[in-house]
């Protein structure tokens, strides 16, 4: 059997990262893991082949080599789906889909064969035995039961053009104990942290690094510090011991609940293993918002505290924030703006607020009346798919100043400036000096120092790094980079 896989095109975005990553001659930021995760479900005479289209083209003798194409989508990747689609059934290639996307909504793609929804430890061994009874598969295979990610295989690594990826990506653990009524994750995985057994991560390290990836790896999980226990007790000291043993050969890093800010002892593990970055979910300083999103792990603290408190410790912190909240007085967006600033979090995702389907928050606009379209899945695309309590016209308006005011050239660089003014390198890392970020440094010479029309703040930035902070002169680089890519998805002036 023959099984051709393919991850669709994601859109320019802020999650890209394309106009950075070209800067290092990558392709992709992070690689397709549900789909290599699948591919080591099935069996292993088969023959099975990967296209991301994110790092290669899908060529016509791919599809013609395949019996079935299998599909795994978000919601911000439909247009390149129906593109794949449309592709496959000029060659009459039976599809197979998965993922968020799908089990979402698979009801408006009557092209596709047969859906494998939920999560595939379930519902793919269901449709492999009608396959392999000479049964007719069915078109759906669903379930209400959560997956054991104990029983779940090592991904098949090897199926990548590693060289293509900025990062590599694992999974520790699915579903999260929060309930923000915004976020479609607890929908999908469940309030219950289901866990990988720690020898099951060593497998996966110890194949990463056999395959000589060396740098970052992001760990997938929604929250990583979900069950603090397990992690603090078993994951972290088996990961701590093997990254010791490998003299530090990856970067890890999460997302993770701003709570961790409560528990010095696992903040000090995490960077003892080697964790450097961590995404926070902000969203707002507003507590009368955090309460309507039921956003209750974020009320009552000083969350610029917490956010310096991570830098010092040695963490990268990038954010999340959102305006549009039934709360949100029109003070919100100069109150978000001047959080931002203060916080040193230089990659700030700010969004309006939409509401994935099967959320709390996406039942209730129905039931009211307010939801106009289904969600695009991009938050930071000026696009919202329910009616505000703000005015439309000055939510939007607001919501462009926050994006102007935070990632215009001068306040940009100023925040830069103060994250490396809290952040302390761990002692055991070093500054991250590869060829690529050599070249990479060149060419941002070139396009942001000379050809930029913010190029003036950018030498200041390099002057006042080789000031005050050379040790960090990789990181003002790093970005310097970042910078441009963000105002280049958000139209602003270079």
């Amino acid at each position: 059997m023959n099984i051709l896989m393919i991850y669709p095109k994601y859109p320019d975005s802020f999650w890209s990262f394309k106009h950075a990553l070209s800067f290092i001659s990558k392709k992709a930021a992070v690689p397709p893991l549900g789909l290599i995760t699948v591919s080591s479900m099935l069996p292993k005479t088969w023959q099975k082949k990967l296209v991301d289209l994110n790092v290669s083209s899908l060529k016509t003798d791919d599809i013609l080599w395949a019996d079935y194409v299998f599909i795994s989508a978000m919601h911000i990747q439909k247009e390149s789906v129906n593109e794949i689609i449309e592709e496959c059934l000029k060659f009459k290639v039976k599809i197979i889909a998965g993922g968020p996307l799908f089990t979402q909504e698979h009801e408006i793609y009557p092209q596709i064969d047969h859906f494998i929804l939920n999560e595939a430890e379930i519902t793919l061994p269901l449709f492999m035995d009608d396959l392999n009874s000479g049964l007719k598969p069915k078109r759906i295979y669903k379930t209400n039961r959560f997956a054991d990610l104990t029983e779940t295989p090592v991904p098949d690594y090897h199926l990548l053009e590693m060289n293509k990826y900025a990062n590599m990506n694992l999974q520790f653990s699915r579903g999260c104990p929060n309930a923000c009524d915004f976020c479609e994750i607890t929908s999908l995985l469940g309030y219950k942290v289901r866990m990988k057994k720690p020898e099951q991560i060593l497998n996966e390290l110890d194949l990463l690094y056999k395959l000589k990836w060396r740098g970052p790896v992001s760990i997938v999980d929604d929250n990583f510090i979900g069950n603090k226990k397990e992690i603090k007790s078993n994951l972290l000291p088996a990961m701590k011991n093997w990254m010791q043993k490998h003299k530090y050969p990856f970067k890890f890093s999460m997302q993770a609940s701003i709570n961790l800010a409560d528990d010095d002892e696992l903040l000090s593990l995490l960077i003892e293993t080697g964790f450097e970055c961590a995404f926070v979910g902000i969203e707002t300083p507003d507590e009368n918002s955090l309460k309507e999103c039921n956003k209750f792990h974020n009320e009552k603290r000083d969350m610029l505290e917490n956010i310096k408190k991570f830098q010092k410790s040695g963490l990268h912190v990038s954010g999340g924030f959102i305006v549009g909240f039934d709360s949100d007085e029109p003070s919100i967006f100069q109150r978000q703006i001047e959080f931002i600033q203060q916080s040193g979090i230089v990659a700030a995702m700010v969004g309006l607020l939409n509401a994935p389907k099967n959320t709390k928050l996406y039942n209730r606009l129905k039931e009211s009346n307010r939801l106009i379209a289904e969600g695009s899945g991009n938050n930071t695309d000026f696009s919202m798919n329910f009616i505000p309590k703000m005015n439309s016209d000055e939510l939007l308006e607001g919501y462009r100043k926050v994006i102007h005011d935070i990632y215009s050239s001068k306040p940009y660089y100023k925040r830069v400036r103060r994250f490396l003014l809290n952040y302390k390198r761990p002692k055991f890392e070093k500054a991250n000096l590869k060829f690529y970020n050599l070249k990479g440094f060149i060419k941002s010479i070139f396009i942001i120092g000379i050809a930029n029309k913010g190029r003036l703040e950018y030498w200041k930035l390099i002057l006042w790094t080789l000031l005050h902070r050379p040790k960090f002169f990789t990181d003002a680089i790093t970005y310097a980079v970042y910078g441009y890519h963000f105002r280049t998805v958000y139209g602003l002036r270079k």
